[in-house]
């Protein structure tokens, strides 16, 4: 009996869990007619529920669906149990509002409104009542945009128009502007002042737009001596408004050498060349430069170039440069050119400058050179620079540059006065065709217009940074073109290989010489712990002339950062 007795004992308690176990409760929903059962079809509902509460707050998410369609009149039965487990409830949905009117408030700026209406002319929106929401909340964000963060919006006098139209006011809720009461820069906070006001473009006392403020602070991305850490921050209290940016120094200080070697076609012998550039950037923290270039090569040719940079001198959105450049070559002559300009930025990315150049060239033969004069120069010039970098790309660090420089002036001897013009350009494109493919195209080129010129004037050009192949500064003339091209494919993140077609067109009317040279060749790019070492390897060749290997120079040059 006691076994018997035992499993009718769990029989009950089995039985008893069972009566215990949750019921599914059904929930079915219906309409009037068989038009607003499709509609409520369409939106769907979750029939199956564990509780009444669920059941409950299920009917009241579909009346909020069902009220952002348009239909505002719509209402529904109270629900009712018809057994243990299905509830029923009607649906009643009226006539349906497809669009609303919404006149606006006459506080909102010219600018939000030529946002938002398609025509200027009238003071209201109407919308698609689906697209209310939406509407709402890019209106709302707009007026954060432009110097209202704390601005609330409200619907009043909402009334219907018609069946299927509405009209409602646009009131505007603590619409007062905030404005910039502080700047504080994290992390680099010798950064210069002046680049905070005349570069970013923000100062004091101007209106807060948050959407303003991140594009404008992602310009610090094109300084190659400061970058941003993270998005800025605004502190917001009862009577201020602290903004926060996040920077830290970049090292941008670098140091270009550069070594070309290649054989003499009559002595057989190796002969060297190349140059050493000092750059020194933003040491005071001004955003200063110094630049330091000295070259000699194996025609016995020298260099020495120093330039000094200062932008927005007192804190103004003008700044200075001075340079200085001595050529001598061997022992025939000597030029000095001394030039100033003042510059000014116009955006992060262009600049506008105004120079002057001084230039004195003395012939240092002991016998007279018809090529050869004691002359002094004076040109007044006009620079437009325009640059697009890419700084977080060390293989390549500038995507797009234009240097384009107009100068006017005269040259003085002992005999005459001769006006003289100059153009100078340099420009370079690199398109990025994907992550591992890109193009470079380059073109540099400079014209002296003048009645009759002298050779210690005339531009010199060849090597490494102009035509590839040929000596540096081995070329002389009064006019020339220089087209660089290279295809270059990215190994790695640090190493990349490129090929190499120059072609050059120049003039020397001092001798009456006119030629087109080319530079074929190849070379790589390695990113080592010192720098960029670049090495190319090009072979010369004259126009109508036969192409010979012997006519190469290797070409190696290296770009520390520091």
């Amino acid at each position: 009996m006691i076994p018997n007795r035992f499993l009718y004992f769990i029989l009950l308690l089995f039985i008893s869990s069972l009566k215990g176990v949750g019921q599914t409760l059904q929930l079915n929903l219906s309409t009037l007619d068989s038009i607003n059962q499709r509609t409520l079809d369409s939106i769907g509902y979750q029939n199956k529920h564990a509780s009444i509460k669920s059941l409950t707050a299920e009917i009241d998410t579909l009346q909020y669906k069902i009220i952002r369609l348009g239909y505002i009149d719509s209402y529904h039965t109270e629900i009712m149990k018809e057994t243990d487990s299905l509830y029923t409830s009607e649906f009643y949905l009226g006539e349906r509002v497809r669009s609303i009117q919404i006149q606006l408030d006459s506080t909102i700026s010219d600018k939000i409104r030529l946002q938002f209406l398609q025509d200027p002319k009238l003071n209201y929106l109407e919308i698609p009542i689906d697209q209310l929401e939406t509407v709402l909340t890019n209106l709302n964000t707009a007026f954060i945009e432009d110097g209202y963060p704390f601005s609330k919006l409200k619907l009043d006098n909402i009334q219907k128009v018609s069946p299927s139209l509405m009209s409602a006011d646009l009131k505007i809720i603590s619409n007062q502007a905030r404005r910039i009461d502080k700047i504080v820069v994290k992390g680099y906070e010798k950064f210069p002042k002046s680049y905070v006001r005349r570069y970013l473009k923000i100062k004091e006392g101007d209106i807060f737009k948050l959407a303003e403020l991140k594009e404008r602070t992602d310009q610090l991305s094109n300084l190659i001596f400061a970058n941003q850490v993270r998005e800025p921050e605004v502190l917001f209290t009862k009577d201020s408004t602290v903004l926060y940016l996040y920077i830290e120094k970049d090292p941008s200080n670098n140091f270009d050498g550069f070594l070309g070697f290649g054989t003499n076609e009559q002595t057989n012998k190796l002969e060297l060349d190349g140059y050493l550039n000092l750059h020194l950037i933003n040491n005071l923290n001004y955003g200063e430069s110094l630049k330091i270039s000295y070259k000699s090569d194996e025609i016995d040719q020298q260099t020495i170039d120093v330039q000094v940079s200062t932008p927005y001198l007192f804190r103004s959105p003008i700044g200075a440069e001075f340079r200085l450049n001595i050529f001598r070559k061997d022992t025939t002559f000597v030029t000095t050119n001394q030039h100033l300009k003042v510059n000014y930025q116009v955006n992060p990315k262009s600049r506008l400058s105004l120079g002057i150049s001084g230039i004195t060239s003395s012939n240092l033969q002991d016998d007279t050179s018809t090529f050869i004069e004691d002359y002094k120069s004076t040109f007044y010039s006009l620079t437009y620079d325009f640059v697009i970098p890419q700084y977080y790309d060390d293989l390549f660090p500038v995507n797009f540059l234009v240097d384009l420089s107009l100068n006017q002036g005269n040259r003085k001897t002992d005999v005459e006065t001769t006006n003289q013009s100059k153009i100078l350009l340099n420009t370079y494109k690199l398109f990025n065709l994907n992550t591992r493919n890109s193009i470079y195209l380059r073109f540099n080129g400079a014209a002296l217009i003048s009645n009759n010129y002298f050779d210690n004037e005339l531009f010199r050009f060849g090597g490494i940074n102009s035509i590839r192949g040929f000596e540096e500064n081995s070329l002389v003339a009064n006019l020339y073109g220089v087209i660089n091209t290279e295809y270059r494919y990215r190994l790695s993140n640090n190493l990349f290989v490129n090929s190499v077609i120059d072609g050059a067109y120049y003039q020397n009317q001092l001798i009456d010489v006119e030629e087109k040279l080319f530079g074929f060749g190849f070379g790589f790019g390695l990113l080592t712990n010192t720098g960029l070492f670049r090495f190319n390897y090009a072979v010369s060749k004259v126009d109508n002339q036969p192409f010979r290997l012997s006519n190469s120079k290797v070409h190696i040059s290296l770009v520390a950062r520091f």
